[in-house]
């Protein structure tokens, strides 16, 4: 690990930030969050679906832990780095930002591994909040679902793909892709 400067920030990636960040950084790590778990619970009205014809994506749910990416930011790229990822991560503002800790793979013993992180975390009082959906309403929603950035299922393929890269095995996300793969296959 390079040296840290006190000017330095991190930023967590449980979705897509993981495999497409869009901005420099540092270094990148596994992390772990407490407290939260990865879950579709977000209907997308824009980049997997439509306001006509829901998708889902990706969001922080109460409970449980997530692993995930941090990706150390310099100090003198922070300002920079900030505001791409409030246009990009709250064009409709269905998240908000938290500052919390992450247990960081390989990081130093002292602070117990961990560091401060900025996250964005669902916002369950949106209007775009699914809730706590079962697997099955998942994929129904997530099949056959397209926005602006493509169909939804690649976005749950990508997902399962670029856990597996970093050795996470999500075996819910897997068995979601599974399912839609199915029902796509269904309505061809």
């Amino acid at each position: 690990m390079s040296v840290v400067s006190s000017e330095d920030r991190w930023v967590f990636g449980y979705g897509s930030l993981m495999w497409r960040p869009g901005f420099p950084f540092i270094e990148r790590r596994t992390a772990l969050l407490h407290g939260r778990r990865r879950a579709f619970c977000i209907y997308s009205v824009h980049h997997r679906g439509t306001y006509e014809r829901p998708g889902l994506v990706l969001g922080l749910a109460p409970g449980g832990a997530v692993r995930g990416v941090a990706y150390r930011v310099a100090g003198a790229e922070w300002a920079e780095v900030y505001a791409y990822l409030r246009e990009r991560e709250q064009p409709t503002e269905t998240y908000f930002e938290a500052w919390s800790d992450l247990k960081i793979d390989g990081a130093p013993s002292e602070n117990g591994g961990k560091v401060r992180s900025l996250v964005f975390l669902s916002d369950m009082k949106h209007g775009q909040w699914a809730g706590a959906l079962t697997l099955d309403q998942q994929a129904e929603l997530i099949a056959g679902a397209t926005g602006l950035s493509g169909r939804n299922i690649d976005y749950l393929r990508d997902l399962v793909m670029h856990l597996r890269e970093d050795g996470v095995r999500d075996h819910a996300m897997e068995s979601l892709l599974k399912m839609v793969e199915a029902r796509e296959a269904e309505a061809a």
